[in-house]
């Protein structure tokens, strides 16, 4: 008999899993051994250690180390009908449960979720983000999920997980009446909602949902479009407040520009109502756009010629008071012409 053979048929003394990042379970590898009554069993920090007897879950063991006996073992003393004190081996399944959190694994829809907008009717939204799960029930999750698998990892239950999470996203989004132009400031509050949803259906398979992020949920181009002429409008929608911002500018560039005098302060202040009522006509779709920019053209005439209308006034460079024939000094402000 080799020397494998011989190690492999020896009694196993201390049963333990050092464990890694990546492992929710791992089942210790017995061989045909056989468990020393009285060996010793290491269970770490964030670790389930769960005893099968042909398949049935037996004892459940949390952190901390044991010597193996019938007083700590009672399901599988009772199911071996062991007498007390009984100091045979044993042959028996053990399985190691992390119960660490597993973060950042991913979800995304592979399909469009199609939900009702109240302002863009019927859309198709596709998404993505990430969520954080760990073993609560140790015992619940190998009887439902791992069965007699030696060893798994999350990602061999990702396609599943993933499924519920999409089914779950679908369901809340459908439900909060949230528009569309407004998801994206909501997606804090989208996660904790879907995680609480989910959290009943992940019970049920012996896992606790930690986290649920929504990272983005993206529109179809033309709906994307739509939004962002919506929002223009919104921007310039305020067209009273836009004139009168116009003529505020006017008078702030008269009272900077002197030289410019009343005959430019007026030519500003016609510009700036001519341009407010182009631009009001443009927004409503009227066909006046002509008629506005005749409005302007007349402000301005009227603005530039009022201060000299045959050429034969003149009026003061400081503070655009019509001067009389001939005068020498501005009546206004007494500046030597």
């Amino acid at each position: 008999m080799g020397l494998f053979s011989f190690l492999k048929g020896q009694f196993i003394e201390v049963i333990e899993w050092l464990g890694d990042k990546e492992s929710m379970v791992y089942r210790f590898p017995a061989y045909d051994n056989a468990i020393k009554m009285g060996a010793k069993l290491v269970v770490r920090e964030s670790q389930t250690a769960i005893f099968l007897n042909e398949g049935q879950i037996a004892d459940v063991f949390g952190p901390g180390t044991y010597t193996l006996n019938t007083q700590n073992m009672p399901v599988l003393t009772a199911l071996r009908s062991w007498k007390h004190g009984f100091n045979s081996p044993f042959k028996a399944d053990v399985f190691f449960v992390s119960t660490a959190s597993f973060p950042n694994l991913k979800w995304g829809t592979t399909n469009p979720v199609i939900m009702r907008d109240t302002e863009f009717g019927m859309i198709r939204l596709r998404g993505f983000g990430s969520y954080s799960i760990r073993v609560g029930d140790p015992a619940l999750f190998l009887r439902e999920i791992i069965g007699t698998s030696s060893s798994f990892a999350p990602e061999q239950i990702a396609g599943y997980l993933k499924s519920i999470i999409v089914t779950g996203v679908s369901d809340r989004i459908g439900e909060s009446n949230i528009p569309v132009a407004d998801l994206a400031s909501s997606y804090e509050e989208l996660g904790r909602d879907i995680s609480k949803l989910l959290q009943p259906k992940f019970g049920a398979m012996g896992l606790a949902l930690t986290g649920l992020q929504v990272e983005n949920l993206s529109l179809p181009e033309d709906v994307e479009k739509m939004i962002d002429r919506r929002s223009s409008m919104n921007i310039a929608g305020n067209l009273d407040q836009y004139m009168k911002y116009q003529a505020a500018e006017a008078l702030r560039e008269a009272a900077n520009n002197p030289d410019s005098g009343a005959a430019g302060t007026g030519a500003g202040l016609g510009a700036g109502m001519a341009m407010g009522q182009m631009f009001a006509q443009a927004m409503n779709g009227g066909g006046a756009a002509n008629t506005g920019a005749s409005s302007a053209g007349a402000a301005n005439a009227g603005a530039a010629n009022s201060g000299s209308p045959s050429g034969k006034k003149s009026f003061c460079s400081e503070c655009g008071q019509s001067l009389a024939a001939g005068a020498k000094f501005c009546s206004g402000c007494g500046t030597k012409v």
